[in-house]
């Protein structure tokens, strides 16, 4: 049995019988309250990405071994199995999905996530929190989604209590506060919760949506819940792993929260031994501003994991124990290498698995996959679909000058000899940085872009650009970060990218910005190499770099990580760096589509303005 009652999506009268209802029916504050054991299984932040993908694990094989084995990895329809398998072995359990549901791979793109919420309907969620990613197509975006979530028999709830769509509006008829669940006779109240700041200015809701601050609006749902007798609060947050620790010191009375947002991996040590490292336990153990224990969780990230979080509650609602893993979804079959496994060591490696507790080989529902199919099949169609063109050639070239990167360009000579690319680089270098300094503006600002060369893999060459030209040209999974740093970080930056050229992972880290350009010589001392910058401002007015001033700087995951050695981007605090979950290749298609026909940078435009060589 459930029950809902919410203070934004009914009237006044309807929610003082909702009150009197909940008091009349006895329930958790009744005489007849008793200890409820539940289980909740969540999932959270899948972002679209409904297939499968393959990672690499630590395994022995039967000889004892270690080796690096690949392995498949998630996939909706391995959820939907975990979630049947794991509902059928327990009582009383709670289907949660915290958020991020939509935006990230070519399914959304495909189908303005209808393929998400078909998928999603195949687990029929008790309650979905919304993300900040929820909002990428404005208010109408997320009505589609919610309608096509809401076209089956789950009519999944759809809770945010901090956010305030405009009275009358689509979207205010669509979502609400919080749903009331029974369990055992028990009322449990999940409360939905957004986070504030970055859905309002690294998103696109409507300017008439109004987000309330997190705390108070939580604590203020949990007073009325507490009010109608519910003494089981259940927090569906996206707010990210920090964040719900936080706010649940803050807080009286909330029990469990729920995660998404950070895409954070929760697990025991012991996760790190097969190459997975947990970020803290699961689940995480605190307290509210009381004392009283709450239990914090969080599944990882597109569709990679299911949590299976079991909760103990007494007579009185409080919890006494929280317990459970993260169930991490595989495939049955092994390669070491391009190499399958022999029978002997897919056994070891199996036997391994199964012992660990957090790995689950899961076998995908068929009646999921069966669901996806059509999706899958328009998916790859898509890939064949035009996005754009270019009327000239967009050249790769990872280093300027004449001694180094000389014949990368798969178009021969009309590249790899072309004066401009010689003197300034790569032209599709440059126009990817452009496209992710123009992503990074849509959604939270953004001064500067960052794109290491070596991450761009290929040539367009002049003509049609379809869309899995795109994804193989930025093939990795990769999103864009925003980081906020100095002039003077952002020099030390590029020196890196130079450096690492000269002395360390090679010609891939050679550094191309948006909005930003400069001068390279190769003979100077590393912090001397990068000379003559300058900063484009929104009037397209070149001017003088302030090396004291702050910046917003987007670039992807691998070079905000240190990767190809830029080691200084790996040191700007936490604070000061947003992972927007912007898919980059996605980021780069949207460029293409708005701004075909693409033609080769202006020189004004390009980052590399002058370049010496080494002797």
């Amino acid at each position: 049995m459930t029950t809902s009652c919410s203070n934004r999506t009914m009237p006044a009268l309807a929610l003082s019988l909702c009150a009197l209802a909940l008091s009349a029916c006895g329930g958790s504050d009744g005489s007849n309250a008793k200890a409820l054991d539940l289980t909740i299984l969540h999932i959270n932040d899948h972002h679209s990405h409904l297939d499968a993908e393959s990672t690499t694990l630590t395994l022995k094989n039967a000889a004892g071994a270690s080796q690096t084995v690949t392995v498949e990895l998630g996939g909706f329809a391995r959820v939907t199995a975990a979630f049947e398998a794991l509902a059928g072995a327990s009582k009383n359990v709670l289907k949660l999905h915290a958020g991020d549901a939509i935006t990230g791979d070519l399914y959304f793109t495909q189908s303005e996530g209808k393929a998400d919420a078909d998928m999603m309907n195949t687990v029929c969620f008790d309650a979905f929190s919304i993300g900040n990613h929820e909002f990428d197509s404005a208010n109408a975006g997320l009505v589609k989604f919610i309608d096509y979530l809401h076209a089956g028999t789950c009519k999944t709830p759809v809770l945010s209590a901090n956010i305030q769509p405009a009275a009358g509006s689509p979207l205010a008829s669509r979502m609400g506060s919080y749903k009331i669940i029974e369990k055992d006779g028990e009322k449990i109240g999940v409360v939905g919760l957004t986070v504030k700041d970055k859905t309002r200015f690294a998103s696109r809701p409507d300017a008439t949506t109004q987000f309330s601050d997190e705390t108070t609006s939580a604590q203020s749902v949990i007073d009325e819940l507490k009010q109608r007798g519910v003494n089981k609060i259940v927090l569906l947050s996206h707010l990210g792993y920090a964040a719900d620790k936080t706010i649940a010191a803050k807080l009286s009375g909330v029990d469990v929260i729920i995660g998404g947002d950070s895409h954070t991996l929760l697990g025991p040590d012991s996760m790190t031994g097969f190459g997975l490292t947990p970020s803290g336990a699961y689940p995480t153990q605190t307290t509210d501003k009381d004392g009283k224990k709450v239990c914090v969780a969080q599944a990882w990230q597109y569709s990679y994991v299911v949590g299976a979080l079991d909760v103990k509650f007494d007579a009185s609602g409080n919890v006494t124990s929280c317990s459970g893993k993260p169930q991490v979804l595989l495939g049955d079959t092994y390669k070491v290498g391009s190499v399958s496994a022999s029978d002997a060591d897919a056994t070891a490696y199996r036997s391994q698995l199964n012992a660990s507790g957090v790995f689950r080989i899961t076998t995908p529902s068929a009646a999921a996959t069966t669901v996806l199919a059509p999706y899958k099949a328009a998916k790859d169609a898509l890939g064949l679909q035009v996005a754009g063109a270019t009327t000239d050639n967009l050249c790769l070239r990872r280093v300027p000058g004449a001694k180094r990167d000389t014949s990368r360009s798969s178009l021969g000579d009309v590249c790899n000899k072309d004066a401009t690319v010689i003197a300034h680089g790569g032209d599709i270098q440059q126009l990817v940085a452009e496209a992710f300094l123009e992503q990074g503006q849509r959604f939270g600002g953004a001064d500067i872009s960052l794109q290491n060369a070596g991450g761009v893999r290929i040539d367009i060459g002049a003509g049609d650009i379809t869309v899995g030209k795109v994804y193989t040209l930025l093939p990795f999974k990769n999103t864009l970060y925003r980081l906020v740093m100095t002039g003077a970080q952002m020099k030390a930056a590029l020196e890196d990218g130079v450096d690492s050229v000269l002395n360390g992972t090679g010609s891939g880290a050679y550094p191309y910005t948006g909005g930003l350009r400069f001068a390279v010589d190769m003979n100077q001392a590393k912090g001397s190499r990068i000379s003559n910058l300058e900063l484009r401002d929104s009037t397209g007015t070149w001017k003088p770099f302030d090396l004291a001033a702050s910046y917003k700087v987007i670039t992807n995951n691998f070079t905000a990580d240190g990767g190809d050695k830029y080691d200084t981007l790996k040191t700007i605090p936490a604070a000061q760096r947003e992972d927007t979950f912007l898919d980059y290749a996605d980021s780069f298609l949207q460029y293409v589509r708005s701004k075909s026909p693409l033609a080769k940078p202006a020189v004004a435009n390009r980052s590399t303005q002058q370049y010496t060589e080494t002797p």
